[in-house]
């Protein structure tokens, strides 16, 4: 991203990248995953290597791994949720780094406007 020198753009920036940030529908923060399972039942065909193959979700609850299975007629809905956090993520760094980028250029700009040389 190429973040402006002068205060007024920066802030330009943010402010549009805030109005971005509001959420176009729910947010998930998880991971989609396919995995492959056997059953356990000794006559099922997964014991000879055909595994049940099946969409989980897998995310963290008080520092520890959760999965949770998801229907296949759901799998494109919950793939959209995943993104919509990671556009979000994405915008609140991009946010993150252009306020630091304003809290640097107000010195500079000040000194500027009163008429001080510049160290």
């Amino acid at each position: 991203m190429n973040i402006p020198k002068h205060p007024t753009l920066i802030r330009k920036m943010i402010q549009s990248r805030v109005k971005k940030l509001a959420a176009g529908g729910p947010v998930l923060v998880a991971s989609l995953v396919r995995i492959a399972r056997r059953c356990g039942q000794s006559t099922c065909r997964c014991t000879r290597g055909h595994k049940h193959v099946g969409d989980y979700l897998t995310f963290k609850v008080a520092g520890k791994t959760k999965t949770v299975y998801v229907p296949q007629a759901i799998v494109g809905e919950v793939r959209s949720w995943i993104a919509e956090h990671r556009r979000m993520r994405k915008l609140s760094e991009e946010i993150s780094q252009l306020a630091i980028a304003q809290v640097r250029s107000y010195t500079t700009h000040n000194r500027r406007r009163t008429g001080r040389p510049q160290n």
